[in-house]
């Protein structure tokens, strides 16, 4: 009986040993294995959202943004419609997906020419070049976000942020210059004042009123030029629009009060 317990207390059972060796191995490979597997499957799952989000951009190019649909998409990828409804379970969130990354492609194209190092008219005509050149590399992606609005189509929040990087942008560009005096034209009427107060509030900067109401001015003309260019409304005055567009940059510029 002494032996058994001596036995007992004096080292491990095998029965005991396998047990403890089982757990430590099932602990390894769930902190080593599994994390493994979800990476795997997280890459597949993103690779296959950009395959279908570049299928749906080649709808775009052939039908526009009213015939998107997402039996066509998913008929062009060989997958069947339920399973694409895994990744998006509906055309709005696709067209949502698709406005967010074109509005952060034109952002990015915008923030990568502008070097906040060099002076704010150079900075200016960097970001009013990048934004033209995007739209013209991709006018349908252009198109979606800037031409007729989709029937039936409500953008959600989220792209609001994307949708304000370029106007952030110019935005920097003016607070951080030594703007000349601006002449005082006309007043401003009350509603306008009242809305630039509040653009100034959600961009925390300090502008005056009629500078924030000019950069509206300079942001709606730098959008209604690439319109007008993409969607052949120069045909006949201003075609090729390359030295209109390089002048009213500038004429934009000496308008906000750029040095």
């Amino acid at each position: 009986m002494l032996s058994v317990k001596s036995s007992q207390h004096g080292r491990a059972s095998p029965v005991k040993s396998s047990a403890l060796e089982f757990v430590r191995r099932f602990h390894q490979w769930q902190t080593e294995t599994v994390p493994a597997i979800r990476n795997a499957r997280e890459r597949a799952r993103a690779e296959l959202t950009s395959e279908i989000k570049d299928a749906a951009r080649r709808q775009l190019a052939e039908v526009g943004a009213n015939g998107l649909s997402l039996r066509a998409v998913a008929r062009e990828l060989g997958m069947v419609s339920s399973a694409l409804y895994r990744y998006f379970p509906s055309r709005d969130l696709l067209l949502t997906a698709l406005i967010v990354d074109a509005y952060d492609a034109l952002g990015d194209a915008a923030q990568a020419a502008d070097n906040p190092g060099t002076e704010p008219r150079r900075r200016w005509e960097s970001v009013w070049s990048a934004a033209r050149r995007w739209a013209l590399e991709h006018p349908h992606e252009y198109a979606l976000i800037y031409g007729s609005p989709i029937p039936g189509y409500q953008a959600p929040q989220d792209t609001i942020a994307p949708a304000g990087r370029v106007a952030l942008l110019l935005v920097d560009v003016v607070k951080n210059a030594e703007l000349r005096p601006l002449p005082e034209g006309r007043p401003l009427p009350d509603v306008l004042q009242q809305q630039a107060r509040q653009l100034a509030a959600a961009l925390d900067v300090d502008l005056p009123e009629l500078t924030l109401a000019r950069l509206l001015v300079t942001w709606t003309q730098l959008f209604g030029m690439l319109s007008f260019e993409l969607f052949g409304q120069y045909v006949g005055s201003a075609d090729p629009a390359d030295a209109f567009f390089a002048h009213t940059t500038q004429e934009m510029a000496d308008f906000i009060g750029l040095p």
